[in-house]
């Protein structure tokens, strides 16, 4: 697999899913499951693939990004030849940046050409999975295909932007349809955001779209090609957690305290993120912790209970922390009543305030705030 794919991961594309998370970081670097981001998943499931080169397509707040990222040692892509190339979000021809996901192809034409691999994978950093690239790739070349789409049969969806397919029974999609209504009741063939094209004929339809003044790469490339071109779908059954709202985040949040899902997601193939030395967490005499995932370097003096603490976080002597999501630094003060919250980093929580949600609506507090 090494020699026979490029990986492409969208950083940005899909920031307008949560803007409470992604107003001041990338989408792929939004934290997840008390050590990761969400790039993690991404990259690891390139690099379990022996995928050795990556681009990075970014657009705008990626500096936690970059810190994250590093040199790409952690995922085993610190390299001379390939490994993380963080690409442009500006094309030869605008000073502007990307708008949308065909600009951005447009934009880094000039990487994929200098590429030498036969596939390139398109990922977007806003899923949560275990995903066999190789696998793809293999389903991909046997299918003779030109577009090979993951998808997933799922209930519902929360997006304001969304791919549903349905193929036959070799794998071609016969219908592809772009944000449809739905009866809510009815199983939904969802692309999940990657896909396996050939390099060479992604750089042809790159410039045929641009000639063709075309704005959309869903609508404009996939679905006006279904029947003309062969556009397949590869059906993902394994766990998949879509990030597409805040409340999407805190199901999918709480959902990591099942050991089923922990096992299933971080089992067979690891799944690397970077690595930090912090101290063990400190659990002072009267601390009561249960069905919780705790970070390095936190100190309880309370209660938590169904509930996930980044690294760092403080919780004060007579707080009761029960499911909520506590991102790194958080700091609770003494006394204080928390049920169903989402915490962003650097947060301070004074004593003797009492805050809820619920999980349709949990109560969310930007980073750096104090209450």
């Amino acid at each position: 697999m090494a020699h026979s794919a490029v990986g492409v991961i969208f950083t940005n594309i899909q920031d307008k899913n949560i803007p409470e998370l992604s107003s001041l970081r990338t989408m792929a670097s939004i934290p997840f499951a008390g050590r990761y981001r969400l790039i993690d998943f991404a990259l690891s499931n390139l690099v379990n693939a022996g995928i050795t080169t990556v681009g990075i397509v970014t657009r705008n707040n990626y500096q936690s990004l970059l810190d994250h990222l590093g040199s790409g040692k952690e995922w085993d892509l610190a390299r001379k030849d390939g490994g993380i190339i963080l690409l442009s979000p500006y094309s030869n021809e605008t000073d502007a940046p990307y708008k949308n996901r065909l600009e951005a192809l447009k934009g880094i034409t000039g990487f994929l050409q200098r590429r030498k691999e036969d596939y390139v994978v398109l990922y977007d950093g806003d899923g949560v999975a275990r995903l066999d690239i190789e696998d793809v790739v293999r389903f991909h070349e046997e299918s003779h295909a030109d577009f090979t789409l993951v998808y997933k049969e799922m209930d519902s969806v929360e997006s304001h932007y969304y791919i549903t397919l349905s193929a036959d029974e070799t794998g071609r999609i016969n219908s592809l349809m772009i944000n449809p209504r739905t009866d809510g009741k009815s199983k939904l063939n969802l692309y999940i955001n990657v896909m396996v094209v050939s390099r060479e004929f992604l750089i042809n339809i790159i410039q045929d779209a641009v000639q063709s003044g075309y704005s959309s790469f869903g609508r404009d490339i996939l679905s006006r090609n279904v029947e003309s071109m062969r556009i397949f779908g590869y059906k993902f059954n394994g766990y998949y957690a879509g990030i597409t709202s805040l409340p999407r985040y805190f199901k999918y949040s709480m959902e990591m305290l099942d050991k089923n899902v922990r096992d299933e997601l971080f089992g067979a193939r690891d799944i690397y993120t970077k690595v930090r030395d912090s101290a063990p967490s400190k659990y002072i005499d009267g601390a009561a912790v249960k069905n919780s995932l705790i970070s390095d370097g936190c100190i309880i003096e309370g209660t938590v209970e169904n509930s996930i603490l980044f690294r760092g976080v403080k919780v004060g002597k007579g707080s009761v922390v029960r499911n909520s999501v506590l991102m790194q630094e958080t700091v609770v003060g003494s006394s204080v009543q928390m049920d169903c919250v989402i915490t962003d980093k650097n947060v301070v929580i004074r004593d003797r305030r009492h805050l809820a949600g619920c999980a349709e609506l949990p109560y969310f507090v930007a980073k750096g705030k104090i209450l």
